[in-house]
């Protein structure tokens, strides 16, 4: 099966892809992140999911940044937000449906993301958002809760090994309320 795997970070892709090689599908990261803030913290995040990619040998695409859009639909009255809340939602599903339409035009039979890898995020949230960015979109999503069968440690273990950046916040500006500084 030709997956398309929504990589939020090389860290976080670095426990997902190979178990989904392992699986037997053909993956490729696709990097879709306008929620990161800043165009240069985007780049860097974006280099080591794509260092993922080379190292596990698998194909790899950037979808266009574009924070302006990102703040229109996702963020806009939503700023006072807590972490986990309506914002996080919305950003899931407008990421998740970049991933289906690439993988609805590019004949992908279904796509999956690495953030059910953080123990930080509601897995069934996520799948909920996926499911329904897959119907709209006319592609299938497969529910993996990555953070089973110890992959937040995996992830970690690899980023280490592989000597990943490992960001400290999501990446939007409202996700670095409180933790940088």
């Amino acid at each position: 099966m030709k997956v398309a795997l929504h990589t939020c970070c090389g860290p976080c892709a670095s426990a997902c892809l190979p178990r989904l090689m392992e699986e037997g599908h053909d993956t490729v990261l696709v990097f879709a992140n306008s929620n990161i803030a800043d165009k240069e913290e985007f780049e860097l995040r974006r280099r080591e999911a794509e260092k993922l990619a080379i190292n596990d040998r698998a194909k790899f695409i950037t979808i266009e940044y574009d924070h302006e859009d990102w703040l229109r639909e996702v963020a806009a009255g939503l700023e006072d937000e807590p972490e986990r809340g309506k914002r996080c939602e919305r950003c899931f599903r407008y990421s998740l449906k970049k991933v289906a339409q690439f993988a609805a035009a590019n004949g992908l039979d279904a796509f999956t993301t690495s953030l059910t890898v953080s123990p930080h995020k509601n897995s069934s949230t996520i799948f909920a958002c996926g499911q329904e960015s897959a119907k709209e979109q006319g592609s299938t999503f497969l529910e993996k809760d990555f953070k089973k069968k110890g992959g937040f440690l995996e992830s970690t273990r690899r980023a280490k090994e592989l000597n990943m950046y490992r960001q400290k916040y999501c990446g939007c500006e409202f996700s670095r309320r409180g933790r940088m500084g």
